[in-house]
This record gives structure tokens, C-alpha cells and sequence, in this order.
């Protein structure tokens, strides 16, 4: 064993190498993507790493070679989750030979998400066994016994971290390359009785996935993940948590005497729950506060448990509103509700740093906005001055375009999952046929869910102007390769798809390509492709401003700047300011795009570098 400082993403990734992982799976997303890019970074020369096109097709990748024998593991965040369940949910039926892990980061905020679902609460619908770490430490190690208790069970396992674990870094114990499992695959073995599903199958393997839960019940009440803190204490009140929140209460409590400290349960496998070390934590206890992002699942659990025991016990937290609903926890919040309800304790509980959250100052507002330079602007703006005094809808999608939201180019009406923008667009399309309707979606979406929109769309004779948005990256999520770009994430050199063959592939007739930042041309290709009947599409092909080296920075001639605001009221470039009535360019910001240039009315701005 070792010390290493690693990030819990990073943490997760090492553990899994630890573990023998074989094959890695996934598709990037905030806050899980680091998972991935570490084992292809540190990948033994065995391991193969793959970003799959989405999260469906990622897990049955990795379901695949869980059947050969393969240790495997496949990542995503929570919505994701939603997108591979079709697959998972036969999968649980089953069933696998090798372990597999499916690792999905929970955002609680949200912080980058659109929505704050909790993937504990998919493990007891689905049926499966879900491990919660609360640090970094227990991450890695939490990854490692989840190939184990995965293959020993021959289920699937999730492993369930949010944000504040994911991105968190703690110098940890890791082992030493030799003390790495080393898994060898047996390979497929033909067995339809196994390996496929029909209703006789799904029924017989049901009956065993509730015996091996209720086993699971009490095998988990002897993992050293759960576990009870000052069990000897006499006092009638008690806190449970799981998670974050579980490292939150110990640092609230860290400086009251062990001999005054309440009963805390930890709960790291949230489902199946240890009921036997529940039962045993709540002897004694007639209160317990509960403190977990985001649903009341340890809150259920142990009213649950109370019932069926005759166990007479006052469960608070989420469903009787004494904790937050929603939203993520934090040592300050946590504080003052345990000080509310143990007030003998308060003398020691009061805000190390002497500034209590309320009196704290307040942080700049920054909202998000589209980075300068950014082509997407240029694309947004073009639609735009095309379809003004034209009845219209704009369907968003979701990547860093969904910006395009904001003043001053309020370029996105709606926005509700991957590929959504396609679907919204037709129908709104059948039942207002004189509204001009847009999709636009990016090109790493474009390739994870929007193709069978747009078959959708020519099959059903829509009428709509779709609109690919292609910076040639996977953005927001930090820049993954996808089928567009020629890579893959083992460094292979591949053909990359082309997204206008494919488009003309499921029956587009008129599939343009366009610089967007040709600002002109931009917006005569938008007039005339929308004014075409049936299903269109136009390519705004122009890189993201992260993949270039950037053109020298524009000036305003303050000579010819009249201060008419064009250039800041209409494109909302974040390089573009205004001083003593002026226009003025951030020249540590501007890329050079020329966008701005293009529109001012008195050729104000020139493309030479600010003095």
C-alpha cells in the first residue's frame, strides 16, 4: 500500500484497475466523466476503455462481457441512468457471470444536471444492491467490494457517488500495482436457458432476486461500510446518514466528548438495507434525525423496520420536513439542525471559523454564459436575424448550446433531456403547422440520441429545420472524442462518421454546411433552407474555441464607435464591454472570431491586436 492524492472520480477509477477490471464503458457526463479518462489513462494493457455512443449502448457493451467472465464497469451520471435502464432492467433479470459495476454520480443542486434524482432510489426499483460512499477513501475501496459481492451474487452492482464525492480529493491508501487482483475471462459459454430472457426466466430469476436481497439484508449488516458510532450511548435521541451528509455529522460532532456524542448509523448500502444493524442502532432509541441527499431513503427504511419490528421510534428527516427536500446538505445546515434537537449539545457546536452562513458575503453573480468566440453564438444569432417577424419555435437540447438561452439571444424556447429537441419540434409542428420549427442539437448528441428523431421526423413527414451545431468535441463535459471526431478513447485513428451522409442516409433531401461564422452566408443558408418543405438541415460546422489556437484579438476604433451597443445588445459576447460610452474588446478574452466585426454598423471594429 501507498498514499496517493486523488480525486474521487480518480479514486474510483484506481479502484476498479485494483479490482481487475477488464473492460470500461460509458458515456460523459458531469460528474462522472473523470472515472472513465482515469482507467483509460492508467489502464493495465488488458483493460479496454470505450466512450460509448450513450449510455444504452454502453451498458449492454459492458453486459456483453460481464457474460464472457469479464470484470467490467460502466460509467454515467443520473440522468443517464435513465437512458441505459432499458437494457439494466433485463439485465437484473439475468443476471452475470463477471463482475460489473454500474457507477452513476449523482448531482444533488443540481449543479450541472437537469434534474436531482437519486440513484438509490433506482436500486430499489430495479432490485439491485447499491453501495454510498462518503469519502474518497471509502470510494475506493467501496469499488472494489462491489466486483466482489457482483460476482459472487451474479447481479449487478451500483455504486452510487454525487458530486461532493466525485470531485472531492483526499490523500488516500491505495495498492501497490502488485497487489492488483488479476482477473482472467472465461469467455462465453452458450446457454439459452441463461442468457435469454423470456417470461418463464424472468419469473424463476425473480424469485431468486428477492431471497438473495433478503440474504443481502443481513450479509450488509456486517460490512464494515455500515456501521454504528458510539453504540454505548444511554441517549434517547439518535442520527442516522449515509452519503456526504454521514462525513458532514462527523464533522458537527467532531468536538463534542465521545462521552456526550449521540448513536449515529452509518449507512453505505443504502439497498438491500442492513436491517439487523438498523434494528440493533435504534435498542433504546425513541428519536432519530436523518440526514441524506436527496430522497428519505434511509428515512423510509427505517420507519419501515419500525413497523414491521413494533418498534415505537419518532423517524425524522426529509418526510417530516425537518431536514431539507431537496437540494444538497452541508456542515453548516447540518449543525444548526442537530443543534435544534440536541440543545445540551450547542455549547460545543457553535461555527468553527466564526461566521455563520447566513452572515457570510455574498458571491458575485456569474451566471453561465457562451464562452467568447464561441461558434454556437455565431449559429444562434444567424437563425435569429433569419426567422425575425417569422412565427417560430426553437427546440434546445442539452450540452454547453443550451446557453443559448440567455440574453440577449434567447435562442432556446424548450429543453428536456438528450435528443428531446427533435421530438418537441414535431410535435408542436402537427398541431401549429403555420409555426417554422427548429431542433438544434450538437454533434456528440446528435450521434447519442437524436438519430432516431430525425428517422422519426422523415418518416412521419414532419415538417422542421433541424440544426446540428457540430464543434467537433463533446463540450460541456470536457471534451470527449466521439464517432465525429476520428479517435476513440484506446488512441485509436478511426474514419469518423459524417454526420451529413447520415442525415442523407435516413432520407434528408437538403443537408447544408455552413460556417457560422461567415455571418452572411450563415443567415441566407437559414432563409432559404427554412422556407423548404419537410424535414431539412443545415450543419453549423465551425470548431469549439478550446481546440484552436486562437485568431489575434479584435479592436474598436474609438474614432468611428458611435456607442450604439450592436455589438454588446445583440450577440452578448462575454469580450465585449462598454467604456466611457464606447465599445470596448477584452483582448485576453476575444479569440478573433470576427462575428462582431460583421455586424457593426460603422465598421468600428478591425481585426488587428489592442494596443
Amino acid at each position: 500500500m501507498h498514499k496517493e492524492f486523488l480525486m474521487g472520480n480518480q479514486a474510483i477509477a484506481m479502484g476498479a484497475i485494483a479490482a481487475g477490471v477488464n473492460l470500461v464503458a460509458g458515456y460523459p457526463g458531469t460528474p462522472s466523466s473523470e472515472v472513465l479518462e482515469t482507467v483509460a489513462k492508467n489502464r493495465p494493457e488488458n483493460t479496454y476503455v470505450e466512450w460509448s455512443v450513450n449510455e444504452k449502448s454502453a451498458m449492454e457493451v459492458v453486459a456483453g462481457a460481464a457474460y464472457a467472465g469479464a470484470r467490467t464497469m460502466v460509467t454515467m451520471k443520473q440522468v443517464g441512468l435513465n437512458v441505459a435502464s432499458d437494457p439494466l432492467m433485463s439485465l437484473e433479470y439475468i443476471g452475470v457471470k463477471g463482475g460489473m459495476v454500474v457507477l452513476v454520480a449523482d448531482d444533488p443542486g443540481p449543479i450541472s444536471s437537469q434534474t436531482e434524482q437519486d440513484t438509490r432510489t433506482f436500486a430499489m426499483y430495479s432490485k439491485l444492491p447499491c453501495f454510498d460512499p462518503t469519502s474518497v477513501q471509502e470510494a475506493y475501496d467501496m469499488v472494489q467490494e462491489a466486483f466482489e459481492y457482483s460476482e459472487k451474487y451474479h447481479t449487478p452492482v451500483f455504486l452510487r457517488p454525487t458530486t461532493r464525492v466525485s470531485h472531492a480529493y483526499q490523500g488516500i491508501d491505495v495498492k501497490d500495482s502488485t497487489e492488483y487482483y488479476h482477473n482472467e475471462a472465461e469467455g462465453f459459454i452458450k446457454d439459452s436457458s441463461k442468457w435469454v430472457i423470456f417470461p418463464r426466466l424472468a419469473n424463476a430469476n425473480h424469485a431468486k432476486i428477492e431471497k438473495r436481497n433478503d440474504e443481502l439484508k443481513s450479509v450488509f449488516s456486517n460490512l464494515s461500510f455500515n456501521a454504528i458510532d458510539n453504540e454505548t450511548s444511554v441517549a434517547s435521541k439518535a442520527i442516522a446518514a449515509g452519503g456526504i451528509s454521514y462525513a458532514y455529522v462527523c464533522d458537527v460532532l467532531e468536538d463534542v466528548p465521545k462521552s456526550e456524542r449521540p448513536k449515529v448509523l452509518k449507512i453505505g448500502t443504502p439497498f438491500p438495507f442492513p436491517e439487523e444493524l438498523a434494528s440493533r442502532f435504534l435498542e433504546g432509541v425513541n428519536e432519530v434525525i436523518c440526514f441524506e441527499e436527496l430522497d428519505p431513503v434511509i428515512e423510509r427504511s427505517l420507519n419501515y423496520l419500525a413497523g414491521k419490528n413494533n418498534i415505537s421510534v419518532n423517524v425524522r428527516g426529509k418526510i417530516t420536513e425537518d431536514t431539507v427536500r431537496s437540494g444538497e446538505n452541508n456542515v453548516n445546515v447540518i449543525r444548526q439542525i442537530i443543534c435544534g434537537i440536541f440543545p445540551e449539545l450547542s455549547k460545543y457546536l457553535s461555527d468553527k471559523d466564526g461566521i455563520a452562513e447566513d452572515n457570510a458575503p455574498k458571491l458575485p453573480v456569474r451566471p453561465p454564459v457562451l464562452c467568447a468566440g464561441c461558434p454556437h453564438r455565431a449559429s444562434f444569432y444567424a437563425v435569429k436575424v433569419a426567422m425575425k417577424g417569422r412565427k417560430t419555435i426553437f427546440c434546445g437540447d442539452i450540452g454547453c448550446y443550451t446557453l443559448g438561452n440567455a440574453q440577449p439571444l434567447d435562442m432556446v424556447d424548450t429543453c428536456l433531456c438528450m435528443g428531446a429537441g427533435l421530438g418537441i419540434a414535431q410535435g408542436v409542428g402537427h398541431i401549429e403547422p403555420d409555426t417554422t420549427c427548429f431542433a438544434f442539437v450538437g454533434d456528440s448528441t446528435f450521434f447519442a440520441s437524436a438519430i432516431t428523431g430525425v428517422v422519426n421526423a422523415v418518416y412521419n413527414q414532419a415538417d422542421m429545420t433541424l440544426i446540428v451545431l457540430d464543434n467537433s468535441t463533446t463540450a460541456m463535459t470536457g471534451h470527449q472524442p466521439h464517432p465525429g471526431t476520428g479517435r476513440t478513447m484506446m488512441g485509436q485513428v478511426v474514419d469518423k462518421i459524417d454526420i451529413e451522409a447520415v442525415l442523407n442516409g435516413v432520407g434528408i433531401k437538403t443537408v447544408e454546411t455552413v460556417n457560422p461564422l461567415d455571418y452572411e452566408k450563415a443567415v441566407e443558408t437559414v432563409k432559404r433552407v427554412a422556407d423548404m418543405p419537410g424535414v431539412k438541415a443545415i450543419i453549423f460546422k465551425s470548431p469549439c474555441i478550446a481546440l484552436v489556437k486562437p485568431n489575434p484579438a479584435y479592436k474598436v476604433d474609438k474614432d468611428k464607435c458611435v456607442g450604439c451597443r450592436k455589438c454588446i445588445n445583440e450577440i452578448g459576447c462575454p469580450a465585449i464591454s462598454l467604456s466611457d460610452g464606447k465599445a470596448v474588446i477584452d483582448a485576453s478574452l476575444c479569440t478573433g472570431c470576427g462575428l462582431c466585426s460583421q455586424l457593426c454598423p460603422t465598421c468600428a471594429i478591425g481585426g488587428e491586436v489592442n494596443a
